[in-house]
């Protein structure tokens, strides 16, 4: 009988080839995925959560997680697909225009991925218009930005502006971080949410989700 705490364990310890494997042996055995997701991959992802926060772990630890996570994830989505599961929210996610970093945006989405979101990763030098448009397209509720230089945090203010500026962007929170982002940068461009690190984000988004 497949195990589900087992599961969690082989993302916990970032083993992909094993996490794999216990997914397919879950769906196999006909354990719902709805069960699969929140027992195995979110009960995983939430301890690596945790143990981030904690300075437990560092980010190598969580990256070879959330790729354990992304493995197995592949596998379930078909299945997940088939029962109409409604993941708990859209998030469109990108690297702000004139930056090309893009570690921490993906840790970022690796980790909202892993806690059951929908994710749209635009990548890097993502303008204001392409995160509307994706946002729009998509029906994301959230869109998350990051910057990694200064420079490009203005970026970020303007993406803000476009969106609230378009009256069909209503309804459409945004969380932004990043090495030299602050809370009180968030607060002065009007940001809705700001994320110190990848863990905390996840517990932005759904306050963001719930509000």
């Amino acid at each position: 009988m497949a195990n589900l705490n087992e599961l969690a364990e082989a993302i916990i310890k970032g083993k992909a080839p094993v996490a794999k494997e216990l997914t397919e042996q879950a769906i196999a055995e006909g354990v719902s995925p709805q069960e699969i997701l929140n027992d195995g991959l979110v009960a995983g992802m939430s301890v690596v959560g945790q143990k981030f926060k904690a300075n437990e772990f560092y980010v190598p630890e969580v990256l070879i997680a959330a790729r354990a996570m992304q493995g197995a994830m592949q596998t379930l989505k078909p299945a997940l697909a088939e029962t109409g599961a409604q993941p708990i929210g859209r998030v469109v996610i990108g690297t702000v225009q004139g930056d090309l970093h893009d570690i921490g945006k993906n840790l970022v989405a690796m980790m909202l991925e892993g806690a059951g979101f929908e994710i749209y990763d635009l990548g890097v030098d993502v303008t204001p218009e392409k995160f509307l448009e994706e946002a729009m397209m998509s029906g994301a509720t959230i869109v998350g930005m990051s910057a990694l230089l200064t420079t490009t945090m203005p970026a970020m203010e303007k993406t803000i502006q476009h969106i609230r500026e378009q009256a069909d962007g209503e309804g459409i929170k945004v969380m932004i971080g990043g090495a030299p982002v602050t809370e009180e940068f968030a607060n002065k461009i009007g940001a809705d949410g700001y994320a110190p690190d990848a863990a905390s984000a996840v517990d932005v988004a759904k306050t963001l989700v719930a509000a």
